[in-house]
């Protein structure tokens, strides 16, 4: 680890009631004794969109490079990102089956983020709703997302 990198721990989730419909997105970052959680939500979405855009939305506050442990529940996200973006890019943001990736434009923004910004990040898949403190507070926030939309 580069310990010139400001370490940070990040928990990300998404929730959607309805696939598509109502979702929102959470995540909880905590570095050092500082500790933020953010969330937000839209109205006709899906979960794959919620899971991305608090991945997203969290690297995104970070304002100099960090060396960041990520912590999802999402194999979609974490796959999309460290296996098959690569080959996405190299077909013109087509699949194998040469059909348009889905959500290629959060893709596209997440791709800068993790790839432009400097960070050294750390993937880790965790199970979702298996009682791990970070993730249970993503998902909550996450839901707090959904439930201000009303």
């Amino acid at each position: 680890m580069n310990t010139e990198l400001t370490p940070v721990t990040i928990y990300t989730d998404g929730a959607c009631k309805g696939n598509p419909g109502v979702g929102g997105w959470g995540a909880l970052l905590q570095s050092g004794d500082a500790v933020k959680e953010i969330w937000g939500g839209e109205r006709n979405t899906t979960n794959n969109r919620m899971e991305l855009r608090a991945v997203i939305e969290s690297l995104a506050l970070l304002k100099r490079p960090c060396h960041v442990t990520l912590y999802l529940d999402s194999e979609y996200v974490r796959k999309g990102i460290t296996e098959w973006i690569h080959g996405w890019k190299a077909k013109g943001w087509k699949t194998a089956s040469k059909q348009p990736v889905k959500n290629a434009e959060l893709w596209r923004e997440l791709d800068v983020l993790v790839h432009e910004r400097g960070h050294q990040i750390e993937w880790r898949w965790v199970k979702g709703h298996a009682g791990i403190p970070g993730n249970e507070r993503a998902d909550e926030l996450a839901n707090r997302g959904v439930a201000e939309l009303g």
